[in-house]
């Protein structure tokens, strides 16, 4: 519990300790923030640590002077680019191993259906999660499991990563600095994960209304 509560109070007042990482670490905060995305996004069981609203966070230092705006967007695309990579492979290599013909869940039906989906909609899929909070750690990895062309994977994979790092840090950079943003901070993250979590509650939500117009159609 005081773990959840230490994520919470981080998420909330993320300026705060931002602020106290770089008056602790000073160049070493750029070490620190390309470790978080890493993880955030490479790592598939961390999903719980800030991405959109941290690289929004950053580019409002960056407008402070605190943090070189140019050498943000540089470590959090290298962060973001290569923490879906590695996520990539860590599901490539666990996949096979997990998922048998006999298997009570993890059949291997299962890990084929995911390999035609990928190769169907995954470009799409690796674009978008970006923006959803953890899809965004789950996606890559997923890809990896579905054996994704890598190739492929790549592709999307720098093209969202690079979008994703760019809006969010530049979003910082031009309207951290507002007045009304500088004051009430919090909600302004706040609104950055509601934000994030939307297009993931409106698939969810179409999803299920789909499902229940199917049953209705079949009944």
């Amino acid at each position: 519990m005081d773990f959840i509560m230490t994520v919470i109070d981080f998420f909330l007042h993320l300026d705060v300790h931002l602020g106290e990482i770089i008056e602790n670490y000073q160049n070493g905060t750029y070490a620190i923030l390309f470790g978080i995305i890493f993880a955030e996004t490479g790592l598939v069981v961390t999903p719980f640590l800030p991405g959109d609203s941290l690289l929004f966070a950053a580019g409002t230092f960056a407008a402070r002077d605190w943090l070189d705006v140019r050498l943000l967007l540089l470590i959090f695309s290298v962060a973001a680019i290569l923490g879906d990579a590695v996520n990539y492979w860590a599901g490539n290599f666990i996949g096979p191993r997990v998922f048998k013909p006999d298997a009570l869940v993890l059949k291997e039906e299962y890990l084929e259906r995911t390999h035609r989906f990928y190769e169907k909609h995954g470009g799409k899929a690796v674009i978008l999660a970006r923006y959803v909070p953890i899809m965004r750690t789950l996606v890559p990895f997923v890809a990896g499991i579905g054996a994704m062309e890598y190739k492929r994977f790549a592709l999307y994979n720098v093209t969202g990563g690079l979008a994703w790092v760019f809006i969010f840090t530049l979003l910082g950079f031009f309207f951290g600095e507002i007045p009304a943003v500088e004051e009430n901070f919090t909600l302004a993250i706040m609104g950055i994960i509601l934000l994030s979590i939307t297009p993931g509650i409106y698939e969810f939500v179409r999803h299920k209304m789909r499902q229940a117009k199917e049953a209705e159609e079949t009944a």
